[in-house]
C-alpha cells in the first residue's frame, strides 16, 4: 500500500533551491569555468568562454543601462535562435529588466497586441528569416505603439547605439543596479498560445526559471562537461530555460545549431561538437530519424537529451534511445505558467516508466489530481486535472488579473488544464487535455491512447486524433495520419480493421484524412484546435 493514497504528492529533494538572481548564478559560473565553452552558434560561427560570453553579456547590460533602460521596464525579444538571442535574456536579467519573448511567427496584429500590452519600451528584433520581414514589420506597427521608443535590429547598425552608450557606464554603475534586485523579481514574459483570444503573458521571476532550469539538469546528471544541442526554440520555455539556463547553472555549453529547426543541421551540430545531450518535441525526433542519410552520422557523443512539448510515441523512444545513443534521455512535462518543468523521468528509469508516463514530480514542487467539477483530490490511479504548486508556479499574467484567478486558486494552485493520472508508483501519465477530451456516445475518449496504438501501425509515421462535431454520437474520431509512405498510405478499412481486436468500438476512428504534415506551432505543438476546425462539416 502506498503511503499516501491519494494523489497529492510533494517533491523532496536533498539539493536546496537556489536564491540567486540569473546574473549572480551566471557569475558563479564564470568564476568556475572562466576557460571552458560558453555558447556556440554553428550558423555564424560564434564560440563563446564563458570569460568571452560574461564580458559580452556586460557590455549589452552596461548599454542598456546607458540608453535609460530601467529596472523593470520591458523589453522585447521577436528573434530566431541565434548567439545574439541569448545576450539579450542574460543582459535584461543581469539590470533588472523584464525581457518579453515574442513568438517569430507572429504576425503584424500579433506583435502589435503584445508590444502594448506587455508595454515594450525596447525591442531587439531579427531583420529577416525566410518569409519574415521582421524590419517592415517593426515599421508597420510601430507608429501604434507610442511606449515603444527603440528598436536594435541583430547584426546591425542599430547596435551601436548600445556599444557607444555602454562606455559610459562603469563596472561599479552595472553593479550597482544589480545589487538593487531580488530573486523574487519578474524577468521574463512569455506569451502563452491561446487557442481563443489573445495570448497571455506568464510573468516569471529569476527565481521561478532560474531554478527550474537548474534542477532540470541536475535530473539529466548535467556537469560543465556536457554539451547540449538545442534545436527548440528560445522564445519558448523549452529553449531559454530548460536548455540556456540549464547549461549555464551548471557551466555547460549552449549548441544552437541553426536559426530555426533544421533535421539535417542538427545532427551536423551534434556530430562536429561531440554534443551530449539533445533536445526536441517528438516531431523533431521523427524528422531526423527519417533523414534518407540518418546512418551517416556519428552521434556517438550523446548520452542524454529532453524530450518534450507533447506526447512522445513508445516507437519513437525507442529509436531514439537505440539509435541515437541517448539512453538516458529525459521526458519532461510541464507549461509556460510552471516555469515550465512539474514532472520528468529519471535517469535510471526504465522504457515503461519514459514512454508511459511523464515522470515524477519535480523537487520541490507539489502537484495533485482533483476532480475538475468539485475540485476534490482523486485517489490515486483516476483521471482528473492535475494542478501544481510551489516556486516554479507564476508570478502572474501580466496586467490581468482576473485570468490569473482563473487559473490560480486561493491556495496557490495552478490547474493546468491537463487530464491526468497519477499511478500508484507516483508516476504521472497525461491522458488528455481537458478540452481535447471526445465524448462519443456518452464515453470519455482520450486521443493518446489511441495515437499511441496507431503509431504501432506499419503504414504510419505520425498521427494525431480529434472529435469532430457528430449529431448522432456528440463527437466522432478523426484520426490524421502522415504515412511512411506516402504512395501507399492506410485506408480507412485497413485501419478499421487493425483497430478492431485492440480497441473498444467506441475508440476506433470513423474518419481518416492522410496529411503531409500537421499544422504546427513554433514550438513544436500540434495545433489540434486547427484540425478540428479543418476537418468539420
Amino acid at each position: 500500500m502506498s503511503p499516501n493514497p491519494n494523489s497529492y504528492i510533494h517533491g523532496t529533494g536533498s539539493v536546496p533551491l537556489l536564491g540567486d538572481t540569473i546574473g549572480q548564478n551566471l557569475d558563479r559560473a564564470i568564476a568556475a569555468y572562466p576557460e571552458r565553452e560558453a555558447l556556440v552558434d554553428v550558423a555564424a560561427g560564434t564560440r563563446w568562454t564563458y570569460a568571452e560570453f560574461g564580458s559580452a553579456v556586460d557590455q549589452l547590460a552596461r548599454g542598456l543601462l546607458g540608453t535609460g533602460v530601467a529596472k523593470g521596464d520591458r523589453v522585447g525579444i521577436w528573434a530566431v535562435n541565434c548567439a545574439d538571442w541569448v545576450l539579450v535574456q542574460y543582459a535584461t536579467a543581469r539590470i533588472g529588466a523584464i525581457m518579453v519573448n515574442i513568438n517569430p511567427a507572429y504576425r503584424a496584429h500579433e506583435l502589435a497586441y503584445v508590444l502594448k500590452q506587455a508595454g515594450i519600451s525596447v525591442l531587439f528584433a531579427s531583420q529577416s528569416h525566410k518569409t519574415s520581414d521582421y524590419r517592415a514589420l517593426v515599421g508597420q506597427v510601430r507608429p501604434d505603439c507610442p511606449a515603444l521608443r527603440a528598436v536594435h535590429f541583430i547584426d546591425d547598425c542599430s547596435w551601436d547605439v548600445l556599444l557607444d552608450a555602454a562606455q559610459a557606464v562603469t563596472d561599479e554603475q552595472l553593479a550597482a543596479r544589480e545589487a538593487e534586485l531580488s530573486c523574487d523579481d519578474p524577468v521574463n514574459i512569455q506569451y502563452t498560445s491561446g487557442t481563443t483570444g489573445f495570448p497571455k503573458g506568464a510573468t516569471l521571476s529569476h527565481h521561478n526559471i532560474l531554478n527550474n532550469g537548474y534542477f532540470v539538469g541536475e535530473m539529466v546528471g548535467y556537469t560543465e562537461q556536457d554539451r547540449i544541442c538545442l534545436p527548440v526554440p528560445f522564445y519558448h520555455c523549452f529553449g531559454m530555460v530548460m536548455g540556456n539556463l540549464a547549461a549555464t547553472s551548471h557551466g555547460a555549453c549552449i549548441v544552437v545549431p541553426a536559426p530555426s529547426f533544421d533535421p539535417a543541421a542538427t545532427l551536423r551540430a551534434v556530430q562536429e561538437e561531440r554534443c551530449t545531450s539533445l533536445y526536441g518535441v517528438p516531431t523533431m525526433f521523427i524528422a531526423e530519424l527519417g533523414l534518407p542519410d540518418f546512418p551517416a552520422y556519428d552521434l556517438s557523443s550523446l548520452r542524454t537529451g529532453i524530450m518534450a512539448g507533447s506526447p512522445c510515441p513508445v516507437e519513437v523512444m525507442k529509436r531514439v534511445v537505440a539509435e541515437m545513443h541517448m539512453a538516458e534521455v529525459s521526458i519532461c512535462y510541464g507549461m509556460t505558467e510552471t516555469s515550465p518543468v512539474s514532472t520528468q523521468t529519471r535517469r535510471d528509469d526504465d522504457l515503461e516508466r519514459r514512454t508511459g508516463t511523464v515522470g515524477r514530480v519535480m523537487p520541490h514542487v507539489e502537484i495533485k489530481v482533483v476532480d475538475p467539477a468539485t475540485g476534490v483530490t482523486l485517489p490515486r490511479g483516476e483521471a482528473g486535472e492535475l494542478c501544481t504548486r510551489g516556486y516554479s508556479v507564476m508570478l502572474g499574467y501580466w496586467d490581468e488579473p482576473q485570468k490569473t484567478a482563473d487559473v490560480i486558486d486561493a491556495g496557490r494552485w495552478m490547474h493546468t488544464g491537463d487530464l491526468a493520472v497519477v499511478r500508484e508508483d507516483g508516476y504521472v501519465q497525461i491522458v488528455g487535455r481537458i478540452k481535447d477530451m471526445i465524448i462519443r456516445g456518452g464515453e470519455n475518449v482520450y486521443p493518446r491512447e489511441i495515437e499511441e496504438f496507431l503509431y504501432s501501425h506499419p503504414k504510419i509515421s505520425d498521427v494525431q486524433v480529434v472529435g469532430l462535431p457528430d449529431a448522432r454520437y456528440g463527437e466522432e474520431i478523426l484520426a490524421c495520419v502522415i504515412p511512411r509512405d506516402a504512395g501507399d498510405p492506410p485506408t480507412l478499412d485497413e485501419l478499421t480493421a487493425y483497430c478492431r481486436d485492440q480497441l473498444a468500438h467506441y475508440k476506433i476512428p470513423r474518419r481518416l484524412e492522410i496529411m503531409d504534415a500537421f499544422p504546427m506551432t513554433v514550438s513544436g505543438k500540434v495545433r489540434k484546435v486547427e484540425l478540428r476546425e479543418r476537418y468539420q462539416d
